[in-house]
């Protein structure tokens, strides 16, 4: 980038992007020619399901973070947290109260962050320290010094969040505010601990026929338009647009050891993954 004045003596930065229109598609395409720089490859975000883990107590979360805690000795790990229970009363109220869809993300927010304080406290003797998202730019020094960090994986759209298609539930949650930090980051992995297998073709707690689904592509996945995920939609669609993680990992929490191996890279639960893409 240069700088030049114009004819009124105006000093101008020329670049690439300069005078053009930002909706453009081959200038789009061609902001994609440079690597993205992955802040921290060596990261493993691990998402702790708040209705599947957190909501059980004590028996189903206390091993989970036992595991965490031992696998930071190798490993450079982010904790993320999701809502439950309460944050889904919490939707049926303001929906029955017409609250519009961004009033509801905010919500879910709020009741991510708190289960992210409990961890963090439950952590305490080992490090763990509650970080918001305006802390993330210090997260590798929190590291170095040794914390053990717990974020809320709500991603701050807020009173912003777009509409979704269908309903009035806010369509970014917190497994793609799981990602969307795994992927700002340029982590290594991505680990969504929850209480089945993996991915199913349906809702194994309600279809007995349901199938395992142990690895599949995303975009073959979102053609499947399945009725039920265990997954957020939104979040396949940023791992199909995605520059940085090229894959998610659905795990067993309640299964002693899958995180564990997860985070030291088996493939273990649901690998769903994509093939073509960025990067």
């Amino acid at each position: 980038m240069t700088l030049h004045y114009d004819k009124t003596g105006r000093l101008h930065i020329q670049s690439p992007l300069m005078g053009e229109s930002l909706m453009d598609k081959e200038l789009l395409a061609s902001t994609t020619t440079t690597p993205v720089y992955r802040l921290m490859p060596d990261l493993t975000v691990v998402k702790i399901g708040g209705q599947s883990i957190i909501d059980r107590g004590r028996k189903a979360l206390l091993p989970i973070l036992d595991e965490l805690i031992e696998a930071r000795q190798s490993h450079k790990i982010l904790i993320a947290t999701g809502g439950g229970t309460r944050a889904r009363h919490a939707y049926a109220i303001a929906t029955d109260l017409g609250m519009p869809t961004g009033v509801l993300a905010r919500l879910g927010s709020s009741i991510s962050e708190q289960n992210a304080l409990m961890l963090a406290i439950l952590l305490t003797q080992h490090g763990g320290i509650k970080i918001g998202h305006d802390d993330l730019p210090k997260l590798a020094s929190y590291l170095v010094l040794g914390a053990l960090p717990v974020t809320h994986a709500m991603p701050p759209y807020g009173l912003f969040e777009q509409p979704p298609a269908l309903g009035r539930i806010p369509p970014h949650r917190t497994d793609v505010g799981a990602f969307l930090l795994a992927e700002v980051l340029g982590a290594e992995r991505c680990i969504l601990i929850k209480d089945e297998q993996g991915l199913y073709t349906a809702d194994p707690k309600k279809d007995a026929s349901a199938k395992f689904i142990p690895e599949i592509e995303v975009n073959e996945l979102l053609e499947l338009d399945l009725n039920d995920l265990a997954v957020e939609r939104s979040m396949l669609d940023a791992l199909r647009d995605a520059h940085s993680l090229r894959e998610v990992f659905i795990v067993n929490g309640l299964e002693r050891g899958n995180v564990t191996r997860a985070i030291a890279g088996e493939h273990i639960g649901t690998r769903i993954y994509r093939e073509n893409g960025h990067g």
